[in-house]
């Protein structure tokens, strides 16, 4: 069948040029004379049955056989001016084919292979040498020609595209000049080939500034801002000199990568990939001319050209770049590891520490959504840079990060092990469908570092044995460590981690449901007084009874202090210990004051009986009525100062913002200590209009609660109660009430209800009459 004929012309053409090489004699292997097709009929003489043009071997190659694309791209290139280079080079890309895929498994390998074989047979025969009498010395008189010709003259006046080109085509032809030479070539080739790969790299693509590119000036280099930009990032004098790594055997002076400015330099050091610092130099000159162009908008043309960076604008991208990490410094209480040594006269430092941070963020992957975990990494790196730039007593050293044999050790070392927690934790997850409390998300993991712990249990360089660290899709997080087996305990989640029920709905919303319900009660109390008028109030006894809604309010405060812990329950494990003890507290406090207050308040009462005369008798040593007041006004004192809090906002702001322990402490009873929202309010304009809005919502709905609602139903429900009890043929619900309650509680119940909601009024209010005045004001 022709399907197999292909399979053994194919496999034995491949065997039969890999022995061989172009010049060995060959078995020409027997095929057929049928055209083979691959998405499209091709044909042997280089073109196809469908279309008008030649075939470009590099656009039917399968996505398999993709580095062979450059050895194909160079050999259409430089057919003209010497097919028989252009054969070599299509040989040594069907043997690489050949290396890569030798059973042709992959989709259309063995389509193009077949293709490919074709059109070698063909050129064996048609092409012939021109500079020699061998194929070894063919390739490298046309390769020393290649080089002259294209890269040594009009170098000047090429364009950087052209040239990058050029330098491709140079390296793939040295690189089929090693596979066709049966010899090792001359060491001269070797050498000049290594100055080409160096030069190569000046022709590398770009995105906005031709920082290392030779040839023509671009005319954004010309800029007098980038220019003093670029200037000022090459003064690397007074640096010492990173030790090259000497564990893959002994180099030579020249062989050392080329730092030619500070982000090169702490390329270096720190072990970042290149491709991240080329952008990172791009950004931070970007960075600093743009800032610069701002401050110094008014200089005159004749001034720019020979303008130099200014102080403030290094400054001000100072600022900019280490706000959150001098912020995460305050908070945690750390000193700064940014440090200017005494002796410098330059800012050749700050511009370290800019670029330091910025390689950081280049190559943090998904670790960038966790930004204090970058301020914990760059605080580590910070202070080896300063160790190394201030210790002049030698002038060169031991880069802090290095792996053998790879130019991506911070990547390695730093980033991979935290990367693989992140895709652990989604692994865990299994897209979202288990539990919310089974796995921790970036903010569960970035909270980690909100605290010093951290720095105890991670360490520098980082422990693999930490908690931080653990597998969550394991059972068993067992590390040996010093010949022993360690147990490490995963890192639980820091928050939300609440039991989802319909309770939130209280516990989130407590301090407007506790406000509606006492506010209901105290309209009832004021309502049913013998006038039922809202001046009766000021009646000594209407008042005192008024005064109980602070009894009720220390009982919804004890249920809100239930419900803190009870939903909060899953979290109990990974609270700190001034977490837990906060919760704690505020549960005694709450059955504390539930106890003090109805204690109190039965002093006040006259004539007592039973339990309440106990306790009246008990504390009868005491005033009355000013014990009860007495506890009522110190319950009050923490609302107080939350309410003078918010009325002065600039000062709540500050407070919130504050990192001072005295502080801390004093706010640590209200909320729990964050790092980030805090002191994130509208501005007090905005705040005066928010709160206009609902004081007069408010009152709109208790008026029309207290007149339409409550007061109209107190002269029938007393009419009601004081009813005596019929004899009903039908079955009673509660035959054993008195006073006719379950009839009370069927007709208060909706109006209770109306009383605790106010969307109905808020959609009034919002729709409305903010709809009314845009109206009227447009």
């Amino acid at each position: 069948a022709l399907f197999d004929h292909r399979n053994r012309s194919v496999g034995e053409g491949a065997m039969s040029m890999s022995s061989g090489g172009p010049s060995a004699p060959q078995r020409q292997p027997s095929m057929g004379r049928r055209n083979i097709s691959r998405a499209i009929t091709m044909r042997t003489d280089g073109y196809s049955g469908e279309e008008e043009g030649p075939i470009i071997e590099s656009e039917l190659v399968p996505s398999s056989l993709a580095p062979i694309v450059p050895i194909l791209r160079a050999a259409n290139e430089i057919e003209d001016e010497n097919p028989r280079v252009a054969y070599l080079c299509r040989f040594t890309a069907f043997e690489k084919a050949h290396t890569m895929d030798p059973n042709s498994s992959g989709r259309g390998v063995r389509q193009f292979k077949t293709y490919l074989l074709h059109r070698l047979e063909k050129d064996e025969k048609d092409t012939q040498r021109r500079l020699a009498s061998t194929d070894a010395k063919e390739i490298q008189r046309f390769y020393e020609h290649y080089c002259k010709k294209y890269l040594e003259e009009g170098l000047q006046t090429r364009k950087p595209d052209e040239m990058a080109r050029y330098y491709q085509i140079a390296s793939v032809l040295y690189d089929v000049l090693k596979t066709v030479t049966p010899d090792k070539p001359n060491s001269e080739y070797d050498q000049y080939a290594k100055g080409v790969e160096k030069e190569k790299a000046s022709f590398s693509h770009y995105n906005i500034l031709p920082l290392n590119i030779s040839g023509p000036t671009q005319p954004v280099m010309e800029i007098p801002e980038i220019k003093a930009a670029v200037a000022l990032l090459r003064k690397i004098n007074n640096l010492p000199t990173p030790r090259p790594d000497t564990t893959n055997g002994p180099q030579g002076i020249d062989d050392g990568p080329i730092v030619r400015d500070l982000l090169d330099w702490l390329w270096q050091t720190f072990g970042f990939q290149k491709g991240n610092v080329e952008n990172q130099k791009e950004h931070l000159i970007l960075l600093l001319a743009n800032i610069d162009m701002r401050g110094s908008g008014n200089v005159h043309q004749g001034e720019r050209q020979n303008h130099m960076i200014q102080r403030d604008t290094v400054d001000h991208l100072m600022k900019k770049v280490f706000q959150n990490y001098i912020s995460w410094c305050r908070y945690l209480h750390l000193e700064s590891n940014i440090k200017i040594p005494h002796d410098a006269s330059t800012q050749q430092p700050e511009l370290l520490y800019i670029g330091l941070y910025l390689l950081i963020w280049g190559e943090a992957s998904n670790v960038r959504f966790m930004p204090e975990c970058l301020c914990y990494i760059f605080h580590h790196m910070a202070r080896d840079l300063y160790d190394i730039i201030s210790d002049r007593r030698e002038e060169s050293f031991d880069p802090p990060f290095r792996r053998e044999g790879s130019d991506d050790a911070f990547l390695q070392l730093v980033i991979q092990p935290i990367y693989n927690v992140i895709h652990n934790e989604a692994t865990m997850s299994k897209r979202g469908t288990v539990s919310h409390s089974k796995w921790r998300n970036y903010d569960d993991l970035n909270e980690y570092f909100w605290s010093k712990k951290c720095f105890k249990q991670l360490g520098w360089p980082m422990d693999p044995a930490s908690d931080f660290f653990a597998d969550p899709t394991k059972t068993k997080n067992d590390i040996e460590r010093h010949d022993h087996s360690m147990s490490r305990r995963r890192m639980s989640k820091t928050n939300f981690v609440e039991v989802r029920t319909f309770l939130h709905l209280f516990r989130s919303f407590d301090r407007m449901w506790a406000f509606f319900i006492l506010a209901f009660q105290a309209m009832v109390i004021i309502a049913w007084s013998p006038s039922g008028s809202l001046s009766a109030i000021f009646e000594p006894a209407v008042f005192r009874n008024v005064m109980t809604i602070f009894i009720t309010a220390a009982f919804l405060n004890f249920l809100q202090a239930t419900l803190e812990i009870v939903l909060n329950w899953k979290a109990w494990r990974s609270l700190v210990c001034s977490q837990m003890i906060r919760h704690v507290l505020k549960f005694v406090v709450a059955i504390g004051w539930l106890i003090i207050l109805p204690v109190t308040y039965s002093s006040s009462i006259q004539n007592p009986t039973g339990l309440i005369k106990f306790f009246s008798n008990w504390i009868g040593n005491f005033q009355s009525q000013s014990i009860y007041n007495f506890a009522v006004a110190l319950y009050m004192l923490p609302n107080i100062f939350s309410a003078l809090f918010f009325i002065f906002l600039p000062m709540r702001r500050a407070l919130e913002r504050s990192n001072s322990r005295i502080v801390r402490f004093l706010l640590w009873w209200t909320q729990p200590k964050l790092y980030v929202a805090r002191g994130m309010y509208e501005d007090t304009c905005s705040l005066l209009k928010y709160t206009t809005f609902w004081i007069l919502l408010l009152i709109c709905k208790l008026a029309f609660s207290y007149y339409v609602e409550i007061s109209p139903l107190v002269g029938p429900t007393r009419t009601i109660m004081f009813l005596g009890r019929g004899k009903y043929i039908w079955h009673e619900f509660f035959p054993y009430l008195q006073h006719n309650l379950g009839v009370v509680f069927t007709i208060w119940a909706p109006i209770v209800m109306v009383c605790i909601n106010s969307c109905v009024l808020y959609v009034c209010g919002c729709g409305g009459l903010i709809r009314s005045c845009s109206y009227f004001l447009i």
